[in-house]
């Protein structure tokens, strides 16, 4: 069964409209899905995620809907904004703390696996590795990125291990990067 579906799934309001996207995302798979614009690329990583709800069609996350199961959802899936976070060294720890109680996870775990995570991304500009570590404490089945940069790729891969991974992109470049 798939981790994620999505059957003529379209947002749209008055500054964007996208879709119709029907895609499936098995357990482990890596997809990585390209848009003419950036902003068209952040509405569908935000639909994937279950963060923004379908206007049109149908997503499901697991075996449930966003629309009227968000938090199931949320337990499922991961999300990575494009969005640098601006976070100083100092407040990772706070940071972590705050995600582990989000997702109900031990904070003792959450900052080891935290810890252990950050050391994978060396390297790694912190604004674009905190938000990574973030979403990835829980250990979500799936992980969605929007418009991570290519050049952190392989990072990437090795630290998302088992979980889907569905990345949005807005160019050629993004979007090789991460197709497998």
């Amino acid at each position: 069964m798939p981790l994620l579906r999505m059957r003529e799934a379209g947002f749209t309001n008055a500054r964007v409209s996208v879709g119709p996207m029907t895609l499936d995302l098995e357990p482990g798979q890596r997809k990585a899905l390209r848009f003419a614009t950036a902003h068209e690329a952040t509405v569908a990583a935000l639909m994937a995620a279950g963060v923004a709800k379908a206007s049109t069609g149908t997503v499901s996350i697991g075996d449930f809907d966003p629309r009227v199961q968000s938090v199931h959802c949320k337990r499922i899936a991961g999300f990575v904004p494009h969005a640098p976070l601006s976070l100083e060294e100092a407040e990772f720890p706070r940071y972590i703390a705050y995600r582990a109680a989000l997702w109900n996870v031990e904070p003792v775990l959450a900052t080891a696996r935290a810890r252990e995570i950050l050391a994978r991304l060396d390297g790694m500009h912190e604004a674009l590795a905190y938000p990574l570590v973030g979403a990835l404490v829980a250990s979500p089945q799936l992980l969605v990125m929007d418009r991570p940069p290519p050049v952190y790729a392989r990072q990437i891969f090795a630290v998302t291990g088992n979980a889907a991974l569905l990345t949005t992109h807005a160019d050629a470049a993004g979007e090789d990067a991460f197709r497998q």
